[in-house]
């Protein structure tokens, strides 16, 4: 039986906003931390301020920029978010530090896939992580692009990472109610991620979230959909 994917809103910017997108659904909730660029960071004290505020077994993702691990760990502790999101490449050996010293807390490092050398990049950092988030930025960049572009990516590169990726996959980049059941036919990802395509002037618009989850369920064939009691 195939799965709803799971569903992470990001760029969440205050307890309020945290609400409506768990009745809403959403299974993670995106925290963005100081980036180079693109919408939605907010201060670390307001990102431990939502995250407090949060019900198990919804995941809060803290989306850092940071590379070096010493200076992760500080703002993890500082925000207290159940999930880091690195959205920037750290070193191999950042991942068994993090790890010693924040057990428990999950790691979900961001691909930006531009290419051939994307599926390389996920198959080097993949035994190191929890889940890959595939995004549609580019690092290469004077100003970093680590998210939040609103661009879709070529998903031929992305199945091929699921294909042969052996932890969840979450996929990112220009994801909105025309075009997510094509990308989950056609990539099948653990789950989605979105962040522009359900605001509206910056905000959090009930109405565009509630199309967006009613845009997924029909990925479901009517045999899989749960049947009532």
């Amino acid at each position: 039986m195939r799965m709803m994917p799971r569903v992470k809103i990001c760029c969440i910017s205050s307890v309020a906003e945290a609400e409506v997108a768990i009745r809403h659904g959403a299974d993670a909730l995106g925290l963005v931390s100081a980036m180079p660029s693109g919408p939605g960071p907010i201060s670390d004290e307001l990102i431990a301020a939502i995250a407090a505020t949060v019900p198990p077994p919804i995941a809060t993702f803290l989306l850092t920029s940071l590379i070096d691990a010493d200076a992760i760990i500080e703002q993890q502790r500082r925000c207290a978010a159940n999930t880091l999101q690195l959205v920037d490449a750290v070193p191999i050996d950042a991942y068994a530090k993090l790890r010693r010293a924040l057990p428990g807390i999950r790691i979900v490092q961001v691909i930006h896939v531009l290419g051939e050398q994307s599926v390389r990049e996920a198959n080097e950092v993949e035994p190191h992580v929890d889940a890959v988030l595939l995004d549609s930025g580019n690092p290469h960049l004077a100003a970093k692009q680590l998210g939040g572009t609103g661009r879709v990516h070529d998903w031929a590169h992305s199945k091929r990472i699921v294909d042969g990726c052996g932890k969840p996959v979450f996929l990112a980049g220009g994801l909105r109610t025309t075009n997510v059941r094509d990308a989950i036919d056609s990539v099948q990802p653990f789950g989605v991620d979105l962040c522009s395509s359900v605001r509206t002037d910056g905000r959090l618009d009930e109405d565009k979230l509630a199309a967006f989850f009613a845009a997924l369920a029909p990925s479901l064939a009517p045999s899989e959909m749960k049947q009532p009691a």
